[in-house]
């Protein structure tokens, strides 16, 4: 396998939808086992170093019940499907019933395969793992009720959303739903018992099996599992899990990686606990408000932290990026997340603009047409991401914005980058990320090039300027922008 980049890129694929829609283009059934070499070598190169194949492990009939005779739901696929029929929901990919890969998707084999011929290509594999709940119909319900958090007749009268009876081996039980302490209960779902030193053993040896499937798990809400989240949730203090866990997979799959959906500010928490990635909210709410000073101050953190964050514009739970964002401020963000530090997270359909964000219930998903802006546009991005060694592995910086003169406060309207340390190019990416024209300086960090003459080329539009580098480190390059416009500028020397 090839060493990773310090700053890799993923791209996430819904995988039931995926080859549902693969089957009804070829009209024969596909398999991952039947996904041809061409759509294989496109990642390639396309330059993504890790491919997330969303819901493939089993699922039961006991979700799909739910999910398809959920109202609030089923209001919701109809937005998405307004022809929607049953055969469409195929039940949440996260009411998991066992960690083997569906028989839809082609079973163990066809996965087996599928990773192999990644790996051929450099690409990494990542599967999900749901740490926080299981399905209704899991064996453990029956044969291993003691695994779930225990409710009560008042109880399931005070929180019937929160409560259900279900049938054991030991007898009638009303257990938990798995749930976020801010919202009821998912009610395709059981919620997990943590503080059973059993239970925390039989999910570390699942998470041991899972790791021989694949390169690495994101992990579901990880952040239900710290002890104080869980006490606030069950008023249950478990002991930690996380610790045990990774250090258990490592220990049997060392290069062996963790992903955590993760909100609440806990990311640094979740990164010391063994996780080499957690997902930036942050990042994207900030781009969301327009905020523009927030999103630096966001930014001056430590790589340390940086570094292992996963950013994105969109995914399986957030609005699609050509739903959320303007189409020139969603171009603006693009540049300002994916240039960033940190493992680039790239949805499926995102490259054509697609509108409609499919629900993990369904296994069908609207057809839409490409916007052949937004394709164009991130297909120069994602070039300029894989031919640019410094983007993957160099040394990133952000750059403080100067007003241009006195008492002209759009300065404060930029976000810009320099990236450095791997050739002898620099870069010097600005966005100015405000609906009005804006003007600042920016002193770039490159000692280096004193006396020098330099070339700025754009490498995302077409412009080409020629400066001189004493100017741009002492006084600093002066930058004058139209709303949300971008420069991704390759400097070189030109002469000195």
């Amino acid at each position: 396998m090839i060493a990773a980049p310090r700053y890799p890129s993923l791209f996430q694929i819904n995988t039931r939808v995926w080859l549902r829609r693969l089957t009804h283009e070829r009209g024969e059934r596909i398999t991952l086992a039947d996904i041809d070499d061409a759509t294989i070598d496109g990642w390639a190169q396309q330059g993504f170093d890790w491919i997330w194949l969303l819901s493939v492990w089993q699922t039961g009939s006991a979700g799909r019940a739910v999910s398809r005779g959920c109202p609030e739901w089923r209001a919701e696929f109809n937005t998405v499907l307004p022809d929607l029929v049953d055969e469409d929901i195929c039940g949440s990919g996260f009411a998991i019933t066992a960690y083997t890969v569906s028989d839809e998707l082609g079973g163990e084999a066809a996965l087996a395969k599928f990773r192999e011929r990644l790996a051929r290509r450099g690409i990494r594999l990542m599967l999900d793992f749901v740490p926080n709940h299981t399905a209704l119909d899991h064996p453990w319900v029956k044969g291993n009720p003691d695994y779930y958090i225990q409710g009560s007749e008042e109880f399931l009268v005070a929180a019937p959303r929160n409560y259900v009876r279900m049938e054991t081996d030991t007898g009638p039980r009303i257990l938990a739903h798995g749930r976020d302490p801010n919202y009821p209960g998912w009610p395709d779902t059981l919620q997990l018992n943590y503080d059973n030193p059993e239970l925390q053993k039989v999910r570390i040896d699942e998470l041991i099996a899972v790791a021989g499937k694949c390169d690495g798990v994101r992990c579901d809400m990880a952040m239900l599992l710290l002890p104080d989240v869980f006490e606030r949730t069950w008023r249950i203090a478990p002991d930690p899990f996380w610790p045990k866990a990774t250090a258990a997979v490592r220990q049997a799959h060392p290069a062996f990686t963790f992903m955590a959906e993760v909100y609440w500010d806990l990311e640094w928490t979740l990164q010391q606990q063994g996780f080499d990635y957690c997902y930036d909210k942050r990042l994207y709410d900030r781009l969301q408000s327009g905020t523009v000073r927030s999103i630096r101050e966001h930014l001056n953190a430590g790589l340390d932290y940086q570094d292992k964050l996963a950013r994105f514009l969109e995914n399986h739970d957030e609005p699609r990026a050509a739903s959320a964002f303007s189409w020139p401020q969603h171009r603006a963000a693009a540049v300002i997340t994916f240039l960033s530090p940190g493992l680039r997270f790239f949805d499926q359909g995102q490259f054509e603009g697609a509108g409609a964000r499919i629900p993990t219930h369904l296994c069908r998903g609207p057809v839409e047409p490409i916007n052949q802006e937004i394709a164009a546009f991130y297909n120069r991005l994602l070039r300029v991401l894989k031919e640019a060694e410094d983007f993957r592995s160099g040394d990133w910086s952000q750059i403080e914005p100067f007003p241009a003169w006195a008492g002209n406060g759009s300065s404060d309207g930029f976000v810009a980058y320099a990236w450095a340390g791997m050739s002898s190019r620099s870069y010097v990416i600005v966005v100015n990320y405000n609906e009005h024209r804006g003007q600042c300086y920016l002193v770039l960090p490159f000692p280096e090039l004193l006396g020098k003459r330099l070339r700025f080329t754009d490498m995302i539009g077409d412009e080409i300027y020629d400066r001189d580098g004493t100017d741009l480190i002492r006084r600093g390059l002066y930058i004058d922008q139209a709303a949300w416009q971008i420069n991704v500028f390759e400097v070189n020397v030109t002469g000195g």
